[in-house]
C-alpha cells in the first residue's frame, strides 16, 4: 500500500507539474500538495528535489522518467498533452 501511495504521489506531481526554464536547462516543477511522508521518500529515492521550506519541488530526470512509466501503467498517459491541458478540461 505504501508503495502505491508513493507511486500515485509521484504520478500526481508529474501530472500537475509545469516546465520551467533555469539557466542552461528546463525543469519540471510541482506544488507540494501531497503527503509529506511520501514526498520525503521520493526525495530520498532521488525522484524529486527541493528545499524543505519551499512550497514546490522539482522532478528529477529519474523522477520524470518513472512518472511517465507510471502514467502508462495506470492508463493516464494521454492526460498530459503538449498543450498542458488534460482530458478533464473538456468537462
Amino acid at each position: 500500500m505504501e508503495n502505491n501511495i508513493n507511486e500515485f504521489a509521484l504520478l500526481l506531481l508529474y501530472l500537475t507539474s509545469w516546465e520551467e526554464q533555469v539557466p542552461g536547462a528546463s525543469v519540471r516543477r510541482s506544488w507540494k500538495g501531497y503527503p509529506f511522508e511520501a514526498l520525503d521518500e521520493l526525495t530520498l529515492a532521488g525522484y524529486i528535489s527541493g528545499n524543505k521550506k519551499s512550497k514546490s519541488v522539482f522532478l528529477t530526470k529519474k523522477g520524470t522518467a518513472l512518472a511517465a512509466k507510471l502514467a502508462k501503467k495506470y492508463s493516464v498517459a494521454n492526460v498530459m498533452r503538449k498543450s498542458g491541458k488534460s482530458e478533464f478540461s473538456k468537462i
